[in-house]
């Protein structure tokens, strides 16, 4: 049975940079990096680049489309952004890699505008989630205002200035007095566990004002062991502060800490990876897929 995607080992992924210059230093990628993914510039010269390329040329010709499109109705056509879509687990590096390719995408002459935005602004506040009982079921579908998403992303597309909530990963809620603007930027990209989800009563979906998505992809006992390794570095960094609302896991043992990471993900992460996001990963343009050593292995690209 023919497959939807075309399917490229690294080498031959690499081999797609074709000319495309390395635009980041180490210093820009230490920037980049998340608090315990493991990336260097070969990785960023043999997955990002090419990627970086291919959604170039993507851009430019959705933005001559545009112009074409303007010319025959012989009307303004307002400013569009492209659209792309950033899914996968927790703990899988989704940020990390949105970061890199907002750095990359932003060095191309034709939209040096692009903004990064994060599903996580859209979770309830923990008010709320408490109120409906589902602080156990944060990150699950029914813990985002899904309606408040989708018409942020219906204001994007349309070309009009749109603001989303912000949320910290410190004190685990919603920022109340303060918001993200996206004012018509050349592409924003919008990053979470939830992107590429459908159902619900919804009649239209997230991923309807997507002009492309990205599905990071690993093993779950992969997934699994870098969100304990990340659980035990936030101990040692964030977890100390006294406004953490992890705070009363600082103090635990190195193996108390591991027993504690192993829990959080067999109870919730884990099951939400496979009931909820897992299942929408053949519903991405680009599926990139990560080896225990966190460096890209394989890529596929869906068929036009």
């Amino acid at each position: 049975m023919p497959s939807g995607y075309i399917e490229f080992d690294r080498a031959e992924w690499a081999a797609l940079r074709a000319a495309t210059p390395l635009t980041l230093a180490e210093a820009d990628l230490e920037q980049l990096r998340g608090i315990n993914d493991q990336i260097d510039l070969e990785e960023v010269a043999a997955v990002y680049l090419p990627l970086s390329r291919l959604l170039n040329l993507y851009v430019s010709a959705v933005q001559d489309l545009h112009r074409v499109s303007a010319t025959f109705l012989g009307a303004y056509a307002p400013k569009v952004p492209y659209v792309i879509g950033v899914a996968g687990s927790v703990a899988v590096g989704k940020s990390t890699f949105s970061r890199i390719l907002q750095a990359l995408l932003s060095r191309w002459p034709d939209h040096p505008a692009v903004d990064l935005v994060t599903t996580d602004g859209f979770l309830y506040p923990n008010a709320e989630l408490q109120a409906r009982g589902l602080m156990e079921r944060k990150g699950f579908p029914e813990s985002y205002d899904t309606r408040a998403l989708i018409e942020f992303l219906r204001n994007v597309k349309s070309g009009a200035t749109a603001s989303a909530p912000v949320y910290d990963h410190i004190t685990y809620d919603i920022v109340s007095d303060e918001r993200v603007v996206v004012d018509s930027p050349d592409i924003v990209i919008v990053e979470g566990i939830n992107v590429l989800q459908v159902g619900g009563d919804e009649s239209e979906f997230v991923s309807d004002y997507f002009d492309f998505s990205i599905y990071v992809d690993a093993d779950e006992l992969h997934i699994q062991e870098w969100y304990i390794e990340r659980f035990l570095a936030f101990r040692e960094s964030v977890f100390q502060r006294d406004d953490s609302f992890f705070a009363h896991y600082a103090h635990l043992s190195d193996d108390e800490a591991a027993e504690m990471a192993k829990s959080i993900w067999q109870r919730i992460n884990g099951v939400n990876l496979s009931e909820n996001i897992m299942p929408t990963r053949n519903r991405a343009s680009l599926v990139v897929r990560k080896g225990r050593d966190h460096r890209v292995s394989e890529v596929r690209l869906r068929r036009l």
